[in-house]
């Protein structure tokens, strides 16, 4: 594991031990409820969103973050439009990490398993002060930039990395985790039952896992813009369906799974404690880091499936990604943000 310079691990394990965390109150029925994360007045343009708790990886292309799916991806090579994303997704995390927070009180050590470049587990450092992050991801490249995020933003003294693939790598941890998350790197791993273990093996008893994976896709134009054909996000939603479901069958180790997370998590040995979705809702006219972030978006969608869409699409597609059209998301004045993301929690047993 990588720790800052002067950082003594043998100290963390005095200094932090795992918390014994009691959850499961009479009000945790597991029932799914759905938070609001309306954004500022367009007005209020975004500067350092991932600190600013009211400004992050349904994404498209977030590790551990969303993802644009599919096992020859390189993570480094779009890791300004992951943390873009994770930017401007930020109040759907600050509110799921203030649900975990009425569950996880005071952990001692927060791992953030597929962590990109860093900017949930940053947000988990600066949501909980009195916890050291863990941020561990398969890219290298990704971990420094979420260390230079760290930097930034003041946590990097208790801030730290660990590169390999999950779940193997987070058999460096120095002592168990109180609260594991895991956005939407899951379902890159094959065996998704297996991993789960994994990660229930890495908790402290009481500890928590939790998982955002599901919602519903992301929304940012009217279903009719004006040219082409109405629906256009319907059809790259179904060609995003076909890709994802060809990155599945060809992970090491594929195993098929019912994607029924609370009893999944129930077959790791843990306690299914709530299901929850957050709602992000960007109106028109969006802010200036929004709007960057869809044209982003669009792009990296016209080059990974223009190949299978048909000439008008591509057409239309073209028109967006066009600086100088007036109907293109540059310059349109109905794009918005609308996405719904689901997170799961369990607890281990004491």
């Amino acid at each position: 594991m990588r720790w800052p310079a002067g950082y003594r691990r043998d100290l963390a394990v005095v200094c932090l031990p795992y918390r014994h965390l009691f959850c499961g109150t009479g009000k945790e029925s597991g029932i799914s409820f759905c938070a609001v994360a309306l954004w500022p007045h367009p007005s209020e343009r975004l500067s350092d969103m991932a600190h600013d708790h009211q400004a992050h990886h349904g994404h498209s292309t977030q590790h551990g973050h969303g993802h644009t799916h599919g096992g020859d991806v390189d993570w480094a090579a779009i890791a300004e439009l992951m943390e873009a994303e994770a930017e401007v997704c930020a109040p759907v995390y600050a509110r799921a990490l203030a649900w975990l927070g009425k569950e996880v009180t005071e952990p001692g050590l927060i791992v953030d398993a597929g962590s990109g470049p860093g900017v949930i587990a940053c947000l988990m450092a600066d949501t909980f002060p009195g916890a050291r992050v863990v941020a561990a991801d398969a890219s290298e490249p990704l971990l420094e930039r979420a260390r230079a995020r760290a930097a930034r933003q003041g946590v990097a003294d208790r801030f730290g990395t660990i590169a390999g693939e999950l779940p193997d790598s987070l058999g460096e941890l120095a002592y168990p985790a109180d609260l594991l998350w895991a956005s939407r790197s899951l379902h890159h791993l094959g065996d998704q039952k297996a991993a789960l273990a994994a990660f229930a093996a890495r908790l402290a008893p009481g500890g928590t896992l939790a998982i955002l994976e599901g919602g519903l896709p992301s929304r940012y134009l009217p279903r009719d813009i004006g040219f082409g054909r109405p629906g256009l996000q319907a059809r790259l939603d179904a060609a995003q369906e076909e890709r994802f479901a060809r990155m599945r069958a060809e992970l090491p180790g594929a195993v098929p799974e019912t994607e029924d997370w609370p009893a999944l998590l129930t077959a790791a040995g843990l306690k299914h404690t709530g299901t929850r979705s957050f709602l992000l809702d960007i109106p028109a006219p969006v802010p200036d880091r929004a709007r960057a972030f869809v044209v982003g978006w669009l792009t990296r969608t016209r080059d990974i499936h223009g190949d299978v869409m048909d000439a008008e699409d591509r057409a239309t597609l073209d028109r967006l990604l066009d600086p100088a059209d007036p109907g293109g998301l540059h310059r349109r004045p109905d794009v918005f943000v609308l996405s719904a993301h689901t997170v799961h929690r369990a607890v281990r047993p004491v």
